[in-house]
């Protein structure tokens, strides 16, 4: 077999898929089988070429070209990750430190005392404003981060339920307005963390309405109204808490009809499957 052209014997072990023999490669000028350190273990992908370049390892089973580094994802992902110290961030953390202050200011001089009451209004307002803000930003610029997703809602419950509690410990407010309305939001936050599997529950602008609204009906009560002024927060705390409760019920809905969903999906890819 001397007399078979190397080019032949070549062909013929590329086309099978199998690695050179030794007897191949001293057909091909007598090139010692370490040479053929780069060959590959298993089949070869057609004009796949390893990115080490001089190593010549392919990872094989990969159609199309080799695989990605082992620690790609995982570094891509880093990269994208958002930092921690972003704007959003900043303005969540900082109605997270309103709340002590707006308690602070809210019950000295036994909670009577109308110039503390206007600063601890300033303090609610801020903390209403920024809610507003930090969220649109971390979506906007890309600045969403773990830490966000859980400080934002701590951060809004914390600053509501202190002025709602705050102002029915001095009998400003009914209790039963402080629990309903907070109870609300503690069970739809529990709510949403309960069907998560099946998927999340999106905000509805009767939810945004009903925000707004609270903000707006907690913020004249936390002031010293009197007269007209005080009959009107009074209808505005009466729309906040049909609006809690109706918007409540929606949620308890879309829970359930997502519930639903989410197991007719599960129980067909199941039978799919078994098919």
């Amino acid at each position: 077999m001397t007399g078979v052209p190397a080019s032949a014997a070549g062909g013929t072990s590329s086309a099978n898929g199998a690695p050179a023999s030794a007897g191949s490669g001293a057909a091909s000028g007598g090139a010692p089988s370490g040479a053929m350190s780069g060959s590959v273990s298993g089949d070869v992908p057609s004009g796949g070429v390893s990115p080490g370049g001089a190593s010549g390892v392919v990872e094989s089973g990969v159609p199309g070209g080799p695989k990605p580094a082992r620690g790609a994802k995982v570094v891509a992902a880093a990269v994208n990750q958002a930092s921690v110290w972003n704007i959003a961030n900043f303005l969540t953390m900082l109605r997270l430190l309103l709340v002590p202050g707006f308690v602070a200011l809210m019950l000295a001089d036994g909670g009577y005392d109308p110039a503390m009451r206007s600063f601890a209004w300033a303090a609610f307002a801020i903390a209403m404003i920024t809610d507003l803000f930090d969220g649109h930003l971390a979506r906007t610029y890309d600045l969403v981060t773990d830490f966000g997703k859980i400080a934002d809602p701590i951060a809004d419950k914390a600053i509501m339920g202190a002025a709602l509690i705050c102002l029915s410990s001095l009998g400003d407010l009914p209790w039963w307005v402080t629990v309903v309305i907070l109870g609300r939001e503690l069970g739809i936050t529990l709510l949403r963390f309960l069907v998560i599997r099946y998927g999340v529950i999106p905000a509805s602008r009767g939810g945004k309405l009903k925000t707004l609204t609270q903000g707006v009906a907690v913020g004249m009560y936390v002031l010293a109204l009197t007269g007209w002024l005080a009959t009107l927060r009074f209808w505005v705390m009466a729309a906040a808490v049909i609006l809690t409760v109706l918007t409540g019920l929606d949620y308890v809905r879309q829970a359930i009809v997502l519930r639903r969903q989410g197991i007719a999906e599960r129980m067909a890819a199941s039978e799919e499957t078994e098919a």
